[in-house]
């Protein structure tokens, strides 16, 4: 059983550290901020969540009992970093009136929309 543990762990510990390798180059080698926002939120969550699983199967093999602590913390990674992502999006959106122009932005009905200041509003007086 302990030796099929190891493939188990040895083979996410791969995995994960290809994903992270794409989603580190992908951040560093993408153009701009809407591009480089699926590196990290993709890729390097699949790679952290492949090496915190092979933590918890080693550790869960080598002292018995289930060890719970990485998988609570994949779970808080898979829901932070995709919201995370969106609201820099949507920031980066808001920010750029060419983007806005291209891309559909919601009017002020919900509760996640942001009104960008007016024009005149970063002049000084």
């Amino acid at each position: 059983m302990a030796h099929l543990s190891d493939i188990v762990v040895a083979g996410l510990i791969l995995v994960g550290s290809f994903f992270l390798l794409v989603g580190s180059l992908g951040l560093a080698t993408l153009p701009d901020l809407m591009r480089r926002l699926h590196a990290p939120t993709k890729a390097t969550t699949l790679g952290i969540g492949a090496l915190l699983i092979a933590s918890t199967v080693h550790f869960t093999v080598a002292t018995g009992t289930p060890s719970l602590h990485e998988v609570l913390i994949t779970l808080f990674l898979f829901i932070t970093a995709p919201v995370s992502a969106h609201m820099l999006a949507k920031a980066h959106i808001l920010r750029h009136p060419d983007l806005q122009a291209r891309l559909p932005v919601p009017d002020n009905s919900g509760w996640a929309t942001v009104t960008p200041p007016p024009e005149d509003a970063c002049e000084p007086r």
